[in-house]
């Protein structure tokens, strides 16, 4: 695979017709499904392919992927999709490209892999982090990224890398992130996007890497491994002979490095909308909340919790809070019943509308019983607060409590770990997005609007990562002058008529619980450091 010299190119406006070149492919590579979603010109879905990418877990917590299994999954879905429908060939625009964010992806000098690439799950580099928040680097990295250092974040996993495996450091010749990996696949060219590039080594005032945030991580030496930053709402790169003939597109079509999945996502599903205080949350595996800045005086720097990118509009920020786990929490709660189910010989649920049951069964359910803390994930909590020993928990079983009230409780556990994060980003939205697999449950819907006392509202589209990753490369085709225009082709007819507003009732009882939530996960650091000693002991 060779570099393309010619790096990217200048927008240009996309040719006259009713189906000449409107179609615009957006691949969105999460952690454990790539997707491939064809849209038009009105931001429409046309058809949708999906592959499964797998990744390797390992005991001493690490977590990785195959760069070239990654790749395959990707290239698979693409040709998948054209093969599928033929007929989007000949109309295709441009391909955009977002994934997974943060995590540590290598390439050496001749565009191989150097191993597997850290995921974002990977708590090996805790140790670091940890060290580094509580002296002066987290803090002053803090100032300059707007981004605070937690185990998913790059700069932790490559100190990590250097200490332990110095030998794959010193063979790449490209550090970057996910979707950074696979534009490489797709033009030959090293880049990332600013979002990834700003909030990991940069500064979001200059929009350029900084050599003092390099110098306090002690990874200066790196900084020439460091891929170019390149705005995807500007200039693209071209899709090489050999991967256009693979997929059975045109050599040269247009191929745009779109923002990091989590803004593309916010993008897709309506964060951006001038004149308005809305606010995103996308609850999936994971939970991450986001908000727009338009004035650099608004950005929290006072704790460090947040992550800040700079907006694809002029002059504009986004700050997001992410919490670890989101739906893992019930996964991980129907997992357990099905085990004990078939220990006990029965036959446990189905997948197959359990959700729609489920959230009838909860609508039902007598609130509040319980409190859940939705710490799942097995390397800890990162927002709004970190602690790679936090655990999940319910707190005030009795004999008085059933599985129904559990339930309920993780719904809104979940809930109160969004407000918590809002509560960080000192967020006051007058109305919030929600988008997401938890986005199908109006039980949630309606938790989470009493949670955070103001409407909930979702979209009629699922594919929101992909369909805001297709809007910046529209936007870079010259389709639209600016990005609120382009919000009202993409986003704004896909925006659900129906808000789900607050249970006054249940406002007032979540208020008091949420008070609950806070000072008991608050209090509870010294508990987990108590258990992690003797769970290692054992």
């Amino acid at each position: 695979m060779n570099d393309n010299a010619g790096g990217a190119h200048a927008f240009h406006p996309a040719p006259e017709g009713p189906h000449a070149d409107d179609v615009i492919v957006g691949l969105d590579a999460g952690t454990s499904v790539i997707k491939a979603v064809a849209f038009d010109r009105q931001g429409r879905e046309l058809a949708k392919t999906q592959c499964e990418n797998r990744l390797e877990t390992r005991p001493d917590g690490g977590v990785e992927q195959s760069l070239p299994g990654t790749w395959e999954a990707a290239r698979a879905t693409l040709q998948r999709l054209f093969a599928e429908h033929p007929a989007l060939a000949p109309r295709l625009a441009a391909i955009a490209v977002t994934g997974q964010g943060d995590g540590t992806w290598m390439i050496d000098a001749e565009g191989r892999p150097v191993g597997n690439a850290l995921l974002w799950l990977d708590s090996r580099a805790s140790d670091i982090v940890s060290h580094w928040r509580a002296t002066r680097t987290g803090p002053e990295a803090y100032r300059r990224t707007g981004t605070g250092l937690n185990q998913s974040i790059q700069s932790g996993q490559l100190s990590w890398l250097e200490r332990h495996e110095p030998e794959r450091v010193a063979a790449a010749a490209t550090i970057f992130h996910c979707k950074d990996w696979l534009y490489f696949c797709l033009t030959g060219d090293r880049a990332t996007d600013p979002a990834e590039a700003l909030w990991t080594y940069g500064d979001f005032r200059s929009g350029d890497y900084s050599d003092e945030v390099l110098e306090a991580f002690g990874l200066a030496r790196h900084r020439e491994r460091l891929p170019r930053i390149l705005d995807g709402s500007r200039e693209h790169g071209a899709l090489s002979a050999e991967v256009a003939r693979e997929i059975g597109v045109a050599e040269g079509t247009p191929v745009v490095l779109a923002p990091v999945d989590m803004l593309a996502t916010g993008l897709g599903a309506g964060v951006y909308e001038p004149g308005r205080r809305v606010a995103c949350s996308i609850i999936g595996t994971t939970g991450a909340h986001l908000c727009v800045r338009e004035d650099p005086r608004d950005i929290v720097l006072s704790n460090q919790s947040c992550y800040t990118m700079p907006g694809v509009a002029p002059d504009t920020w986004v700050q997001l809070c992410s919490n670890m786990a989101a739906t893992l929490n019930l996964e991980w709660f129907i997992k357990g019943l099905n085990a004990m189910l078939e220990a006990l010989g029965e036959a446990p649920l189905t997948a197959e509308g359990l959700l729609p049951r489920l959230d009838a069964a909860l609508a039902t359910t007598e609130p509040g019983r319980v409190v859940y803390h939705p710490f799942i994930c097995a390397n800890g909590e990162r927002g709004p607060f970190f602690n790679p020993r936090a655990r999940a928990q319910f707190l005030g079983l009795s004999t008085e409590v059933n599985h129904l009230h559990m339930a309920r409780a993780i719904y809104e556990g979940v809930a109160f770990a969004a407000r918590d994060c809002y509560h960080a980003l000192e967020a006051h939205p007058e109305e919030l997005r929600l988008t997401g697999g938890a986005a199908q449950s109006r039980t949630l819907c309606t938790i989470l609007a009493s949670v955070m006392g103001v409407p909930v509202r979702t979209l009629t589209r699922g594919e929101t990562g992909a369909a805001g990753a297709a809007m910046v490369a529209s936007l870079c085709l010259g389709h639209h002058r600016d990005l609120a225009e382009a919000c009202r082709t993409w986003v704004t007819p896909f925006l659900a008529e129906e808000c789900m507003a607050p249970d006054p009732a249940l406002q007032n009882l979540y208020e008091r619980l949420f008070g609950v939530y806070r000072r008991s996960h608050t209090n509870s650091d010294g508990f987990w450091r108590h258990l992690e000693r003797v769970t290692a002991e054992r």
